[in-house]
């Protein structure tokens, strides 16, 4: 698969230093402080970091030795930030596809929700996201995604309130009762392995 829609985006790292300089300004603090001398040079740091983010080789693809078999890989901890606030959240995305006549390397799964995680989001834009890239890899529509997690701009802001927004998207043999239901089983005994 071409990986062209994965190029990554290039930050401006003086302007977003100067930007923050002038945000510090904006909320009443001195920015020649000692604690804040460095902060605009951090915080740019981490946007580069966390925006130019590279997870490696995505589409290593392997013959199928099974045709017809779940594989379901789950508790892979991502972090994002909301679009909304600009606010950090975190997901613990669980992932699973029905094996035709390929399989992707396992640790892929994990660079492709990395990937997606990198960037100003929402958690259903992110499980989205993160379907449609292993279903191009695959060349099937019979993939699923969940993700639980916490978003700061609930959690710190707002009603700040602890909480657990869930999201998932299904397709393919996903839609039909059976093995949405064997899938929501497996994401439930990795979670709960003591229930299982």
């Amino acid at each position: 698969m071409p990986e062209q829609h994965l190029a990554t985006k290039k930050v401006d790292h003086a302007r977003v230093k100067e930007l923050v300089r002038e945000l510090l300004i904006a909320i009443g603090e001195n920015p020649d402080r000692e604690g804040l001398l460095e902060t605009p040079r951090r915080i740019a740091n981490f946007y580069r970091d966390f925006i130019e983010y590279d997870p490696g080789k995505l589409d290593t693809v392997f013959s199928s030795v099974r045709h017809n078999q779940m594989v379901a890989v789950t508790g892979m901890r991502v972090w994002s930030m909301c679009e909304h606030h600009m606010l950090p959240f975190w997901c613990d995305v669980s992932v699973a596809y029905i094996a035709e006549d390929k399989v992707l390397g396992l640790s892929k799964f994990a660079r492709i929700a990395h990937k997606n995680a990198h960037a100003l989001s929402l958690q259903e834009k992110l499980v989205a996201d993160i379907q449609t890239d292993i279903k191009q890899f695959l060349g099937t529509d019979n993939v699923a995604v969940m993700a639980k997690g916490e978003h700061l701009c609930m959690t710190m802001r707002g009603i700040r309130t602890p909480h657990r927004m869930i999201s998932s998207v299904l397709d393919g043999q996903f839609l039909q009762p059976d093995t949405r239901a064997e899938f929501l089983s497996l994401v439930n005994a990795a979670e709960n392995p003591r229930s299982s």
